[in-house]
């Protein structure tokens, strides 16, 4: 009986200490700026940018295991000027009916002590499918200005968003979508 009390107690700690590894950081929302890039009818890149991001990281560094929750608000795209921003914005986003789209990792990936990216599920206009993300420049130390532990690191994926039932104007503005995400994010 000693022995198995014993056992419990070693275990209870163990498993504590397991889920206390882990750190939890916030999206930085001033410093997430995901920028997309399409082909316009085939002559040029069009980019656009959404100025509204939030989110969640948590890290355990030992165990190399962690998740990132990223919500983006599709009524903040910005493309430049107001005529493109509504047409953009009603013609794809359709930002009314889906204001946001999101990305919740199911698994990071590591590469020694780097995050070099992440596996998880995007959800855009309601419809959710597995994506893949590569994850560069990942780094964790304390900013120099404001003194707070921070991870970072710029996120990148391509998709089709015809896969996400976003249509319009197939062929000619292209399918394929490249989203570049700067993240960084402050440890709670």
């Amino acid at each position: 009986m000693k022995h198995s009390l014993i056992v419990l107690s070693l275990s209870a700690v163990m498993v504590s200490s397991a889920y206390a590894a882990a750190d939890s950081y916030t999206i930085d929302p001033h410093h997430a700026f995901p920028i997309f890039e399409v082909s316009h009818l085939g002559f040029t890149t069009q980019r656009g940018r959404f100025d509204e991001t939030s989110g969640k990281v948590t890290l355990d560094m030992a165990a190399k295991t962690g998740s990132v929750d990223l919500t983006i608000n599709t009524k903040s795209l910005d493309m430049g000027f107001p005529q493109w921003n509504e047409h953009v914005s009603e013609g794809f986003f359709h930002p009314e009916k889906f204001p946001t789209m999101t990305y919740k990792s199911t698994k990071l990936i590591f590469s020694g002590d780097k995050v070099v990216g992440a596996d998880g599920e995007f959800t855009l206009l309601g419809v959710t499918k597995p994506l893949h993300v590569t994850v560069s420049g990942f780094r964790c130390a304390v900013n120099p200005m404001n003194k707070k532990p921070l991870c970072a690191g710029d996120v990148s994926a391509i998709f089709k968003r015809s896969d996400y039932g976003m249509m319009t104007y197939l062929p000619a503005i292209g399918d394929d979508i490249r989203i570049n995400v700067p993240i960084e994010a402050y440890k709670d």
